[in-house]
């Protein structure tokens, strides 16, 4: 009976540990998420990386594009800026993303002369990865243009590569905010942990 009642306030503790970790690794992540959105954007970076999403059978997914809304905004407000679209093809996808951002930037009047492709990402770590190797060698900083959310992982990846960064945020679907916000969550503390 008394080794039963000490296993109880073993478990009671583990349960309270547990639930007290979880509150406080969703505030931390929270907080991580709203400093992502911050240093926001005024042009100085002579480069911006765009960070491609979903690109459906006829269209770019709602996430992507609220990217490229926010991607040509920019893009008119500061036409020295060259864009670095990154995103590979998936195998359900009909095209690359970056060829799908692409399409829709030079349909609205962004010359081809500032857009340059990396297809082979897969993953937000080699978005980043791969879009540093078509910078100059002498650029340092540059703009992170991705959904709101996503913005403390991308520019946490940046800096891990050496790579200063200000931020566009493109609004995020209500209609998945949950659901990618949660899963962001837990990605975010993986780079935060092991670095990608």
């Amino acid at each position: 009976m008394i080794v039963l009642k000490r296993w109880r306030k073993v478990a009671i503790v583990c349960v309270f540990v547990i639930a007290m970790s979880g509150i406080y690794l969703w505030q931390l992540t929270g907080t991580w998420m709203d400093e992502g959105v911050e240093l926001v954007a005024d042009g100085t970076n002579d480069y911006a990386i765009v960070l491609g999403a979903k690109v459906k059978r006829d269209a770019p997914s709602l996430s992507l594009q609220y990217r490229l809304d926010a991607t040509l905004r920019y893009a008119h407000d500061n036409p020295h800026v060259k864009m670095i679209l990154s995103g590979g093809q998936g195998p359900d996808e009909p095209m690359s993303e970056a060829e799908a951002m692409r399409q829709f930037l030079t349909r609205n009047g962004i010359a081809e002369e500032r857009l340059l492709l990396e297809t082979a990402s897969t993953s937000t770590y080699e978005n980043i990865l791969f879009s540093k190797a078509l910078l100059p060698d002498e650029v340092e900083s540059v703009t992170i243009i991705t959904s709101d959310y996503h913005l403390a992982r991308a520019r946490k990846l940046a800096s891990n590569l050496n790579l200063q960064t200000d931020a566009v945020a493109a609004r995020t679907p209500k209609v998945v905010a949950a659901k990618l916000i949660s899963r962001e969550r837990i990605a975010l503390l993986k780079t935060y942990i092991v670095g990608k």
